[in-house]
């Protein structure tokens, strides 16, 4: 839906390369960076099977907060999705710049904010970012990092065009709560939130969005 053959697809956050595959297979060109070599290392095999196909995929080690390797204004579609937040590591700490072992809240979100930015400036105008993100509990309440990350992505710039509800059952993850919900009266996690965002034309007018004026400061 949001891109075409041939197009440019970056996923700035690659992990095990599913977006890399589902380039391949559907004829884009497409590049995945990801601060862990060992996830390149795994993006690439997965690209070695027989597809006829014109177009190249390959993953290489980056950081998603600065890609001087990638021009301006030059990416059809961005398509990831970011570690969560302390809540299932990366890299085990092994790696400084882990979002997943950020040490807090605040620190990710900033963390985020500045990725936003980067993917601002590579993807063309009146394109597409789809961001996957889930939530968390802490202390057995619910923490939105999903919506956290929306508003520094609209204080970006990018506008909203979708918000895409995935469910997930049966994680084996959430399962390993399961006891603890029954004891402590709260539901298990059940969704993912997808985002997808446009990058205005230059000189669009996104004031007319009802929702511009709420952005966060």
């Amino acid at each position: 839906m949001y891109s075409k053959k041939k197009d440019y697809i970056l996923d700035p956050m690659v992990g095990s390369g599913t977006t890399l595959i589902e380039a391949k297979l559907l004829n884009r060109n497409a590049l995945g960076v990801d601060i862990n070599p060992e996830a390149v290392e795994l993006s690439n095999n997965a690209l070695k099977f027989d597809f006829k196909t014109d177009c190249k995929q390959k993953a290489i080690v980056g950081n998603a907060k600065k890609m001087p390797n990638i021009k301006d204004n030059s990416i059809d579609l961005i398509v990831t999705h970011p570690p969560y937040l302390n809540i299932v590591k990366y890299s085990d700490g092994k790696i400084e710049e882990d979002l997943s072992s950020s040490g807090g809240m605040v620190k990710f979100l900033n963390d985020i904010e500045i990725i936003s930015k980067e993917l601002f400036r590579v993807l063309k105008p009146n394109k597409f970012c789809a961001i996957l993100i889930g939530d968390t509990r802490k202390r057995q309440h619910y923490v939105p990092i999903s919506h956290y990350l929306m508003e520094r992505f609209l204080k970006t710039g990018f506008i909203l065009k979708e918000e895409i509800i995935k469910a997930q059952h049966n994680c084996s993850y959430s399962n390993r709560w399961a006891w603890k919900a029954k004891k402590y009266k709260f539901y298990l996690i059940m969704h993912e939130h997808l985002f997808i965002f446009r990058k205005p034309n230059k000189n669009e007018n996104t004031s007319i969005f009802p929702w511009s004026k709420y952005r966060v400061k």
